[in-house]
């Protein structure tokens, strides 16, 4: 029987229409179950959207409508972002449901019937903006809310209880029992120090509003309608059948809850006390991930600096905006948005590292074998790649397991780095000209091999992109090629290779003007006008542009041979691996400053974008970069060896 795996994002509250943040939580969200599916796990994905509360009464009749129909509005906008997206949802949740429903009031009349909520009178301060209620002591400045700072409410009304206090030491005793039951490790110290300081019982109903769901009938309390976080945490168990069929309860308990760090505390400290309270086994993880700001500023449509993900997926590619969101940031830490960040991180990993290694691997195998690659030989002249290899794929599992996605893909990417030092160091090129076609030939299956298990293990984040490459190589993306390529170790077998266009063209200028990143639609204020820099005298005339500067394509170039240009005092002839499928011919006038001799294995900048010219009658193809002065010339170098093809900016 496969193992089951439940993954949740929250469910996003309906105040406002989808942003960069719920589109990071939702990524990994899907890129998780897709992981688990992959392995041989029986998955289900849920999201879903929050609707009741205050706060959306008030909003709704601010836009003059129903709270339905607001909900019904903003709700459709999340799940038809998600559908744009292909998110691998199983079951999209809303707390208007009416099975959602009726799974609180059955765990609400549980709760109460063991004991653990009673009947008193609320009176404290209430943040409608976080629909939280706050002790005197958690305020600042004994008024303002300590999660947003907006002004609270002084409430006093009749109200049930939840005995929060009661579960204080069990709650410690789980924190302490499982190392990793909050993640990353870090924030469950936070939660940790919060509950050690002591649990005020939790007022888990309202009377002064009505968008909620009802108390059970056997209460006899039709003015209450309970508190929206009790409501909307129990989503977690209501979308399996709880309350109902629970047809899927087999899924539970959870193996990851994502949340934002703003919700942690609701998330690790009331959700599993209302669990233990439901006799319910608690989530194996709840991991919390940062924010995403805009120029150190926490994004917010009120300063008018919310990044929209549906323009930025239209741009640049949902696949391509899924790593980089994935692959920026470490899990748990806050990441800063900038377009030149995201065009640095596409071009360098996925124009030059991977698919450049695709394009490559398609030009050896068809120039030189016709596209017909085995394996045969691989173990024979490469078993030291492999193994380095075998070892990088080993340790991914515990990267998805301790929540690290950015580790897993900068692991995962060294296996492109291996695959693209064997073409430098084995010259494939150079062991056809020698009749050596069996080591040629185990060259290019080792690459087919290195690229067609990373390409399964880079399908959860990028399932559309990984397909293609895998269509290439004739592979099937399954659990049975998992098993067969990962867990055995096995090779390809013999396969044609199938030519694909280029998958990751370079972005050579920014996709989204600045101001098109805003949802302006969701900003009560007015963006700020673009500056105007005065230009320093004498610089008029010849500076340039950040676009024109992007044309420029510089990459780190491996100079593999190098020899004098006869009838010239000053050329060297230099053969010069870029990343591409075969190495440049570069002419260039150092011979006065260098020997041919010190310059082999040696790197250089180059300009790999210039026309074609001919000096001497030799065709050359880029520039070296380089520095002169009274003292002489110098090739410009990276400070530290870097793979050939590596983008300089």
């Amino acid at each position: 029987m496969n193992p089951k795996s439940f993954i949740t994002t929250p469910i996003y509250y309906v105040n406002d229409i989808p942003h960069i943040g719920h589109a990071y939580t939702t990524m990994i969200g899907d890129s998780l179950a897709h992981y688990y599916r992959l392995i041989g796990h029986e998955t289900f994905f849920l999201t879903g959207t929050d609707e009741h509360g205050q706060k959306i009464e008030q909003s709704a009749q601010k836009k003059g409508k129903t709270p339905q129909a607001y909900a019904d509005e903003i709700s459709g906008a999340f799940k038809s972002l998600w559908d744009r997206f292909e998110i691998s949802y199983d079951h999209f949740i809303r707390t208007t449901d009416a099975k959602h429903k009726q799974g609180v009031q059955k765990a609400f009349l549980k709760m109460f019937e063991k004991g653990d909520i009673y009947k008193g009178e609320y009176e404290g301060h209430y943040c409608v903006s976080c629909e939280t209620f706050f002790t005197k002591r958690q305020l600042v400045d004994d008024l303002y809310c300590p999660e947003c700072g907006k002004e609270t409410s002084l409430v006093k009304e009749e109200s049930y209880f939840f005995a929060l206090s009661r579960y204080q030491e069990k709650l410690l005793a789980w924190y302490k029992e499982n190392p990793d039951c909050i993640l990353p490790k870090p924030k469950k110290n936070e939660v940790m120090r919060f509950v050690e300081s002591g649990l005020d019982d939790l007022s888990i109903t309202r009377t002064s509003f009505d968008w909620g769901v009802k108390l059970p009938q056997e209460m006899n309390a039709p003015k209450h309608v309970m508190y929206v976080w009790l409501d909307a945490l129990l989503n977690y168990v209501t979308a399996l059948g709880y309350g109902d069929d629970e047809k899927r309860m087999d899924f539970w308990p959870a193996r990851v809850h994502l949340v934002g760090k703003d919700i942690l505390r609701f998330h690790a400290i009331y959700w599993p006390a209302f669990l233990m309270s439901l006799d319910l086994p608690l989530p194996k993880h709840v991991a919390a991930h940062g924010w995403w700001t805009r120029n150190g500023a926490k994004m917010s449509k009120s300063v008018g600096n919310v990044i929209n993900p549906q323009e930025v997926a239209d741009a640049y590619g949902v696949e391509p905006f899924r790593y980089f969101m994935l692959r920026e940031v470490p899990f748990g830490q806050d990441g800063d948005f900038s377009q030149k960040a995201l065009i640095d991180r596409l071009n360098s990993d996925l124009s030059n590292d991977l698919g450049n290694l695709l394009n490559r691997l398609g030009g050896m195998s068809g120039k030189y074998f016709d596209y017909q690659i085995t394996s045969k030989e691989v173990t024979t002249f490469h078993a030291k790649e492999l193994q380095e290899a075998e070892l990088i794929l080993d340790s991914l599992h515990g990267y998805i397991q301790e929540m690290q996605p950015h580790r897993y893909l900068e692991e995962l990417w060294k296996i492109f780095t291996i695959a693209n030092t064997a073409i430098a160091m084995h010259e494939p090129w150079k062991l056809m000209k020698e009749g050596k076609e069996s080591q040629a030939m185990a060259l290019v299956a080792l690459i087919a091999n290195l690229l067609a298990k990373a390409t399964l293990m880079l399908s959860p984040i990028m399932p559309k992109s990984a397909a293609k490459i895998a269509q290439a190589l004739n592979l099937e993306i399954s659990t049975a090629s998992y098993e067969r390529l990962i867990i055995q170790k096995a090779l390809l077998e013999e396969f044609t290779f199938t030519p694909t266009p280029p998958l990751f063209p370079k972005i050579e200028e920014p996709l989204m003007k600045s101001d098109t990143m805003i949802t302006q639609a969701t900003s009560s204020a007015p963006l700020a006008k673009e500056e105007k820099v005065a230009t320093p005298q004498g610089l008029a005339e010849n500076c340039i542009s950040i676009e024109e500067f992007f044309k420029v394509e510089l990459k780190i170039g491996t100079i593999l041979s190098a020899e004098a240009v006869e009838k010239s005092d000053r050329l060297l002839k230099l053969s010069v691996d870029v990343g591409e499928s075969e190495p440049r011919q570069i002419v260039a006038g150092i011979r006065a400053f260098y020997t041919p001799e010190s310059l082999i294995g040696t790197q250089a900048c180059v300009v790999c974008n210039l026309k074609p010219a001919k000096l001497m009658g030799l065709m050359s193809q880029g520039m070296l970069l380089a520095a002169k002065d009274e003292e002489g010339l110098c090739l410009l170098r990276p400070e530290k060896r870097r793979k050939s093809g590596s983008k300089v900016s």
